[in-house]
């Protein structure tokens, strides 16, 4: 690592700026094949806005010079991306991924790295946590208010380049289409020029063949409800808490919580910025699970549960005190509510933590919003309406006997019943400052 350079790890964040060139280096030292870097240019909705959006070895230059790779060898490719680009034009996000040519596993890639050079500044992430998988999103460079951001993502991704190019709404020629993406030898390849007119290049997907369509038509049932609420163009950061006591084991099982998961997701990719949903599961113990996007959402749940310390009974206030933590140590902004959904079968008994907690968190742009998960003892979240102490009423609270049988827009509906008003409240008490 380079001397001064900050280090960022997996998940974090950290301000680029608003304008300027920023070069953008992704090397490893080993590899079991050819590792090929790419990076997509995305719009609002996650996905490239056309075949042009994708920067890779054989179109190395976005139409208005948005993103470039300027260098691309065995160990490194440099790109060269224009931070105020990332602001206007209708695009909002650049993704800066790997992909193993041949057969292998980034578990087998030695020291990979992404660093990112701008204003005198670098930041670099070591992406450490790679494992089975043959292609990898390292990093995000993205719109954020008046700045330009970077996240290290370091997330896996199941299947090469045609499956992750889906996911960002490009499809990948094959290979009767396109000799020059899929045969060339990586030596040849990595020198050639832009595709000749013969060539098919990239084209974009049809929105049905994304893995993220089922997010998509949740969405528009969210801008439904968020419209009713008079919350559309609201943002907010959002996280989701789930119950994985021994009680629950049989949600988790039937898919019950992966599909409260995806509707939760939905939320997320609507209100946040970054379209990330921040996730927790918990017992007696708990986890911060690796945040969550469209791209990576089949199968999350089943990657987490069952963890160390599920089943057993529940201790709300250890997990609600990290989540109050994160928000308000780790990433805290006074201008950014943070939406949380707070998911619980019941068996609450400690009345006198979980009110400090929620007392405490009155005094910071945090909405709790709790579910209940069938007929059971919920204690003092049934009294969230009488509980003294709080600056303002930062909680609400519903249960409903199967959430599997209430429609998206009714639970939506009910999701977003008392936001409105602790928003206002908040405002006023100069909890959230806009």
């Amino acid at each position: 690592m380079g001397a001064g350079a900050e280090v960022l790890i997996q998940g974090a964040n950290t301000q680029l700026g608003s304008s300027g060139k920023a070069r953008v280096t992704v090397e490893w030292n080993g590899s079991p094949c050819p590792v090929d870097v790419s990076c997509f240019i995305l719009g609002p909705a996650g996905k490239v806005p056309s075949d042009d959006y994708f920067i890779f070895y054989n179109q190395p230059s976005a139409p208005n010079g948005e993103v470039a790779l300027i260098e691309s060898g065995e160990r490194k490719a440099v790109f060269e991306a224009d931070l105020s680009a990332a602001k206007t034009g209708g695009l909002e996000k650049f993704v800066f991924a790997a992909v193993l040519d041949g057969s292998g596993t980034f578990a087998g890639v030695r020291d990979c790295s992404l660093s990112v050079e701008c204003a005198g500044r670098k930041v670099r992430f070591e992406a450490s946590s790679a494992g089975e998988e043959a292609a990898l999103v390292l990093a995000e460079i993205y719109a954020y208010k008046e700045t330009v951001k970077l996240r290290a993502v370091g997330r896996g991704f199941d299947g090469g380049l045609a499956p992750l190019a889906e996911s960002f709404g490009v499809d990948v020629a094959a290979e009767e289409e396109s000799p020059a993406v899929v045969e060339t030898a990586p030596e040849e390849r990595r020198s050639a020029p832009a595709p000749a007119e013969e060539e098919t290049p990239p084209k974009a997907a049809a929105p049905s063949a994304a893995p993220a369509g089922r997010i998509d038509l949740l969405k528009r049932k969210v801008a439904v409800s968020l419209e009713k609420k008079q919350l559309a163009g609201q943002k907010a950061k959002v996280a989701v808490v789930f119950d994985a006591s021994g009680s629950m084991n049989k949600l988790y099982k039937n898919g019950t919580v992966q599909r409260a998961f995806e509707r939760i997701l939905a939320v997320a990719s609507s209100l946040d910025d970054d379209g990330v949903l921040d996730v927790w599961m918990f017992a007696l113990e708990f986890v911060r699970a690796r945040p969550a996007t469209v791209q990576d959402y089949e199968g999350y749940v089943q990657r987490v549960y069952p963890f160390k310390g599920a089943g057993g009974r529940n201790n709300e206030p250890a997990v609600m005190r990290n989540v109050i933590d994160k928000f308000t140590v780790e990433e805290a902004d006074p201008s950014m509510p943070v939406y949380i959904v707070f998911f619980s079968d019941g068996g609450v008994s400690e009345t006198r933590k979980i009110s400090q907690l929620l007392v405490e968190s009155s005094l910071h742009p945090l909405f709790w919003q709790f579910v209940g998960l069938g007929k059971a003892n919920y204690g003092v979240l049934r009294k969230l309406d009488d509980l003294p102490g709080r600056l303002v009423d930062n909680a609400g609270f519903f249960a409903l006997d199967d959430i599997d049988s209430v429609s998206d827009e009714e639970l939506y509906d009910r999701l977003f019943s008392e936001f409105p008003d602790w928003l206002r409240e908040a405002r006023a008490k100069n909890i959230l400052r806009d």
